[in-house]
């Protein structure tokens, strides 16, 4: 997306291009139909249900960590719902077990006190295989002392009666290779408990859909598993499903210098695009570069008064000048689903577009009432 195209919508907006969706959804279909998986939408990466009929053409479920996301699965997306939660609460697993049709436990503990209420739902326990692929430990769930799942120690000498499938998840934005390094490390420590399954959830973190990914090798991993095991194979991806399809428009409301230029927009790190001060990452800008490599550079700063609300630093060909529109690339997953209201500053637009068509339209805009309601 141009910004030549996008100058006429409202900002701050989060705009989705389901073009690029379709043609992810063509990578993962291939996927799918080459290895036999099932491949489930994370909803705790890309939430927003109005797309939902186009993902569901594709895509065999939801994959969800709440109520409220088991719930939205089943009634927008209309087809398989799996969940899994670190814990339970009593009153969440009466409703919860309405909505969804696979269950899966964080521990033995849980599953003891839940089993008897499980009803219709097909129920797994998620393991730990103790192997770490990702370097950021915040988003590493098996970084030393992780809540994450049921070691192999604590999972020897278990009641298995009941449970039908295994579950881990250790990958973020992780290639093939990484997940043939964790099915080594699972093998040596649970694959003995595979005679006893019906199905196996490989996770997410699988980034499918960017360019340098090993489809082939994701392919024969998947069918090895199936074949060896005789187990039907999920993966939950929620990034790549939505990559590089989505990008966040906003606008220059002044410039002010403090020993730096300081550009400060209409949005918000810390309540629109909070992953850029919890990852510590920074976004790619359309026509920016790394500070001094352009002739003019600006720190983003955004509009909440928290100190800390710094996009980055951005080098330009030209001087930015109020009112100046900027596009951040790649901003679909985890941010619509993470964004806030702090400050009271309203949550950004969201538009769709149709690169193949030239179809444009804002479907949502918020405002006061959509703060207010949000506390009593």
């Amino acid at each position: 997306m141009q910004r030549s195209d996008l100058t006429d919508l409202p900002t701050p907006c989060y705009v989705l291009d389901q073009a690029v969706l379709r043609h992810n959804l063509q990578i993962i279909d291939r996927i799918r139909s080459a290895s036999g998986a099932k491949v489930l939408l994370a909803l705790k990466a890309f939430a927003l249900w109005r797309l939902f009929p186009m993902l569901s053409e594709t895509l065999d479920g939801v994959t969800a960590s709440s109520l409220n996301e088991g719930r939205l699965g089943r009634e927008q997306f209309a087809k398989q719902v799996h969940l899994y939660a670190p814990a339970y609460r009593d009153d969440d697993f009466e409703q919860i077990i309405q909505f969804v049709d696979h269950v899966t436990f964080n521990s033995f503990s849980q599953w003891r006190r839940f089993q008897d209420r499980v009803g219709y739902a097909d129920c797994a326990m998620r393991v730990n295989p103790q192997h770490s692929e990702v370097e950021q430990s915040i988003y590493d769930p098996c970084a030393t002392y992780s809540r994450f799942g049921v070691t192999a120690e604590q999972f020897d000498h278990q009641p298995f009666d009941g449970l039908n499938g295994l579950h881990f998840h250790n990958l973020c934005e992780s290639n093939a290779d990484a997940l043939e390094r964790t099915l080594d490390a699972f093998d040596a420590r649970f694959g003995k408990y595979l005679d006893r399954c019906r199905w196996l959830n490989f996770g997410g973190g699988h980034i499918i859909t960017r360019e340098d990914y090993n489809c082939d090798l994701l392919i024969e991993l998947i069918a090895r598993y199936r074949q060896r095991y005789g187990v039907e194979v999920f993966l939950e991806p929620g990034m790549a499903i939505v990559l590089n399809a989505g990008v966040f428009i906003a606008t220059v409301l002044d410039i002010v210098h403090n020993q730096i230029d300081i550009a400060l927009l209409d949005t918000s790190a810390a309540a629109h695009m909070p992953d850029i001060l919890e990852m510590s990452y920074r976004p790619e800008v359309q026509g920016a570069a790394e500070p001094g490599e352009k002739s003019h550079t600006y720190r983003l700063g955004g509009i909440t008064c928290f100190t800390g609300d710094v996009i980055g630093d951005y080098s330009f060909d030209q001087p930015l000048r109020v009112g100046d529109q900027l596009v951040f690339e790649d901003m679909a997953h985890y941010t619509m689903v993470k964004n806030n209201m702090f400050n009271g500053v309203n949550l950004p637009a969201i538009a769709l577009i149709d690169s193949d068509t030239n179809d444009k339209q804002v479907i949502r805009q918020f405002g006061y009432e959509d703060y207010k309601t949000r506390l009593a």
